[in-house]
């Protein structure tokens, strides 16, 4: 059964989206690219962009599934913060659609992709072209590392989102949900 899957890497100045299609252990880049916005414009607007290119890219691709790499908090709150504002709108955007998620910490990213947590932008986007068969490293980064959050949704749920379904049922059995 072939799936696409969306993949997200959240950010105020630049939400990287790559969009593959998986079928059991295949996967190929069906696109991939960056939604931009300007320091100089108001918040509202810039987020209101991504919500916007991100709703686009779902009408555009018709995805079944989404990967979004979830908020690294370290040094840089302020940093942390606005991503953590684009993260939430690019979520509206996929319940709007009603998608399935799948978040995903850069570790496990990285772990999926490369094989180790601790992989640099560059050895992602080596394994991203190789992974997908790509003429070259996906550019910009952003795209590249949404581009591995879809693999890793593919990987870690057999594309079919079988297990994420399963994960979610025993959380809301096991809360009492």
């Amino acid at each position: 059964m072939r799936v696409i899957i969306l993949g997200i890497d959240p950010g105020l100045a630049n939400t990287g989206w790559g969009v593959i299609e998986s079928a059991g252990s295949s996967r190929c880049c069906v696109a991939y690219g960056c939604i931009t916005t300007s320091a100089e414009e108001p918040l509202p607007e810039r987020l209101a962009c991504v919500h916007r290119e991100v709703q686009a890219v779902i009408a555009r691709y018709r995805p079944a599934a989404c990967a979004v790499e979830s908020v690294y908090f370290g040094a840089n709150a302020k940093s942390a913060f606005a991503t953590g504002q684009a993260r939430g709108v690019a979520l509206l955007a996929l319940a709007d659609a009603g998608l399935e998620l799948g978040e995903y910490s850069p570790v496990q990213i990285k772990s999926t992709v490369v094989g180790t947590g601790t992989a640099d932008k560059s050895q992602v986007a080596y394994m991203v072209r190789v992974l997908l068969a790509l003429p070259h490293d996906p550019a910009p980064d952003h795209a590249a590392d949404a581009l591995a959050a879809a693999i890793c949704h593919a990987h870690q749920c057999g594309g079919s989102g079988a297990r994420a379904r399963m994960a979610a049922a025993v959380a809301a059995a096991e809360t009492g949900r």
